[in-house]
C-alpha cells in the first residue's frame, strides 16, 4: 500500500538480477551412475534483505538442494540469486511484503533456470524445481510471528 506522503510517489524498480554465488558438488561420481538410481530431493529456502543507500534493497534467494541416492550424496547444487531493488513511497508493512514476496518471485526463474543447468552439466536427469508461492510463504512467517508474540505476550501477563 502507498505511504501517505504527498509527495512521494511509490515506485518499485528492479535495477540489477545477477548471480552471487553458484556451487555444485558430486562427490560420488563416476561411481553413482552405475548404481541404481533413486534420488532423495532434500530443498533448503533461504532470503536474505539487505538495506543499502536511497530507498536501495540487495534481496538474495539461497537455494540448497541435495540429491542422495541410496544414502550417497549424488550432487549439491547451491545458488545464491540476488538482484537490487529501489523501493520508495510505500509504508513499511508493505515493503516488507514485497521484499519478502515480490522480491524472491522476481529472482526464482534465474535461481531455478541455473539449478536445471548445473545438473544437466554434471551428467544427471532433469531437475526443475516446482513454482513456489512465496506470498503463502510470507503469510505463514507472519502468523508465526504473530503467534509467537501472543505467546509471549500471555506469558509476561
Amino acid at each position: 500500500m502507498p505511504d501517505a506522503t504527498p509527495n512521494e510517489e511509490p515506485q518499485f524498480i528492479i535495477q540489477r538480477i545477477y548471480a552471487k554465488d553458484i556451487s555444485f558438488e558430486s562427490p560420488h561420481t563416476p561411481q553413482i551412475f552405475a548404481s541404481e538410481w533413486q534420488p532423495e530431493t532434500n530443498l533448503q529456502l533461504n532470503t536474505n534483505v539487505n538495506p543499502l543507500e536511497d530507498d536501495h534493497y540487495e534481496v538474495e534467494l539461497i537455494i540448497t538442494v541435495t540429491v542422495k541416492s541410496k544414502e550417497q550424496t549424488a550432487f549439491l547444487v547451491e545458488v545464491n540469486q540476488a538482484g537490487v531493488f529501489y523501493i520508495t513511497g510505500y509504508d513499511a508493512d508493505y515493503k516488507n511484503q514485497l521484499l519478502a514476496s515480490y522480491c524472491p518471485t522476481s529472482l526464482f526463474p534465474y535461481a531455478r533456470e541455473a539449478i536445471a543447468s548445473l545438473v544437466s552439466k554434471g551428467g544427471f536427469p532433469e531437475m526443475h524445481l516446482s513454482p513456489i508461492n512465496f506470498d503463502a510463504l510470507y503469510a505463514q512467517r507472519l502468523e508465526e510471528q504473530n503467534a509467537a508474540e501472543a505467546d509471549s505476550a500471555s506469558q509476561l501477563a
